[in-house]
């Protein structure tokens, strides 16, 4: 093979390995000792990998004291506040310096991009301040301006640039947990709305239900009923003891009064 087609073919190579990593943030970072803590701090939130997946970017870099007060936080905390000092676009220090005194310009940060920011958390606010000095804060409404940029630190146009800046963004609320949306609980069993009837509690087996008891006896004729007692004469005896006179005695008792009343008669005529 031709020599030229040989090194034509590792160029190209070498070019598209590059065009696929084009930067390394953790490699950068290595090369100055003023950045180590930072670049603990994002190795171990794994911002380090999601950053080398871009293609250009620029990264507000905080220095071994300027950091150190991340130590103790939580780790998803850490990865917020790191992930604000990280813009989406290429800013070297001669392209912010070119911004005019007059306007504030607001970035795009990678917390932003994470989807878990709210209101403007994920953007930043950058602007001109006296005497040409550049200063940072977070664009939530109400924040200032509390950082500076020191210096550039690397720069790789336009794929990555490193500045170094004087403290942390600020940024309101970052620390807090985010809201969870809690699922409605349903209302109770119990609960009926005003106007429509309330089911009876099913019946159980210590407690009868009233559907089910037994159906109430009919009250008994009284004067159908052999068992009432019959009713006491004014002597104290019953009145069961007697018979009760019927029509057939009463005739002839009748009869035998008119006969003896007529042998009467007869015995008169005759003493006569």
């Amino acid at each position: 093979m031709d020599s030229r087609a040989i090194s034509a073919a590792l160029l190209l190579s070498f070019l598209l390995f590059s065009a696929a990593s084009a930067f390394n943030i953790t490699n950068l970072l290595s090369q100055f000792p003023d950045f180590n803590d930072l670049n603990n701090f994002l190795t171990q939130t794994n911002l380090a990998g999601e950053i080398n997946s871009r293609k250009t970017i620029t990264i507000l870099a905080l220095d071994n004291g300027a950091v150190s007060g991340l130590s103790g936080k939580p780790l998803d905390v850490q990865r917020r506040i790191l992930s604000v000092h990280v813009i989406l676009d290429y800013y070297d220090a001669q392209k912010l310096a070119r911004l005019s005194s007059d306007n504030t310009t607001v970035l795009t940060t990678l917390f932003q991009a994470s989807g878990a920011a709210r209101n403007q958390q994920g953007f930043i606010k950058v602007a001109q301040i006296s005497h040409g000095e550049i200063a940072f804060g977070s664009a939530v409404r109400g924040s200032q301006f509390d950082s500076r940029l020191v210096k550039s630190v690397v720069a790789q146009p336009y794929n990555i640039c490193v500045l170094q800046i004087s403290s942390p963004i600020q940024v309101p609320g970052i620390d807090a947990k985010p809201p969870r949306s809690s699922p409605s609980s349903p209302p109770p069993s119990s609960f009926s709305p005003v106007g429509s009837p309330k089911k009876a509690p099913a019946p159980s087996a210590k407690t009868p239900s009233k559907a089910r008891a037994p159906p109430a006896k009919k009250p008994k004729v009284v004067a159908d009923s052999p068992a009432r007692s019959p009713p006491k004469s004014a002597d104290g005896e019953d009145d069961a003891a007697a018979p009760a006179p019927s029509e057939k005695s009463g005739a002839s008792r009748g009869s035998f009064i008119g006969a003896a009343a007529v042998m009467a008669v007869i015995s008169v005529f005759l003493a006569l």
